[in-house]
């Protein structure tokens, strides 16, 4: 599932081509027919993330679009004439100059104003929203004893963070998975909000999640590869880049998590 970094690049990229333009919307697999034909016609005003959902906002229609992509969900865009529709096709928004395809979604529906609202509501903060409030998010976190390992990856907790943010975050600040939110102190809270939303900016730029500074990799100049990228994520059994300790893995809220024995104490 991409993490909000890539959203928030998708919501710029997908602005650029529809903002101000009218769209003709179809679902050539039928499965948002009815909603395709609704908002058919009419000229996007806005594209925005928020987490791992995307929302388009049109001129005259009260209703949004909403878009999660899930595990499989994927879009294509390119310029007029657009492809011949293939295969289970979701939506096609196409203008004059652009078409944008959306294949595999988990979700692709129509929300009226009180949908949204509720939609919003039970998200976190977004780290890539100027309109974020850290303070809910530590709330939150400070009341329960559930693993930080465990509230990272809640999107009621905090919006948009990933896998892979969730391991390189707590890495960064030396902080174990598996301690309770409880025992998180608020300073040490807000340096990790200021790092992640360095971090995620810098993906929301470059296309990329690159977590580790130019001293710590295999190879301190030009472009990281991926192996150079993170510090412990995928590196189970590697050495530490800080201790030398190796990486080890485990389960956490259904997902496999990474950290460093020596830099991450229990």
């Amino acid at each position: 599932m991409p993490e909000g970094h890539a959203l928030h690049r998708l919501a710029v990229e997908h602005g650029r081509l529809l903002t101000g333009r009218a769209v003709a919307a179809f679902s050539p697999q039928g499965r948002f027919a009815a909603g395709a034909s609704r908002i058919d016609g009419h000229v996007v005003k806005s594209v925005e993330a928020r987490g791992k959902h995307l929302l388009y906002g049109f001129e005259g229609f009260s209703d949004r679009l909403h878009v999660h992509l899930g595990l499989y969900g994927r879009f294509q865009t390119g310029d007029i004439p657009a492809p011949a529709p293939f295969g289970a096709l979701r939506l096609r928004l196409a203008t004059e100059n652009s078409w944008l395809d959306l294949r595999g979604p988990s979700a692709c529906e129509l929300l009226d104003p009180a949908a949204v609202h509720l939609l919003t509501a039970r998200l976190g903060p977004d780290p890539l929203r100027v309109d974020a409030d850290p303070e809910v998010a530590y709330r939150r976190i400070a009341k329960v004893n559930t693993p930080l390992g465990a509230l990272l990856l809640d999107q009621s907790v905090l919006a948009g963070v990933g896998n892979i943010y969730r391991a390189e975050i707590l890495f960064r600040h030396g902080i174990s998975p598996f301690r309770a939110g409880s025992k998180l102190d608020e300073e040490h809270w807000h340096a990790m909000w200021r790092d992640l939303v360095r971090l995620m900016k810098s993906g929301v730029r470059t296309g990329r999640i690159v977590t580790t500074v130019p001293g710590h990799r295999d190879r301190s100049r030009g472009i990281p590869s991926r192996a150079d990228s993170f510090y412990v994520y995928q590196r189970t059994g590697m050495p530490c880049r800080i201790c030398r300790s190796p990486i080890r893995a485990g389960e956490l809220a259904a997902r496999t998590v990474f950290w460093c024995p020596g830099c991450q104490p229990h």
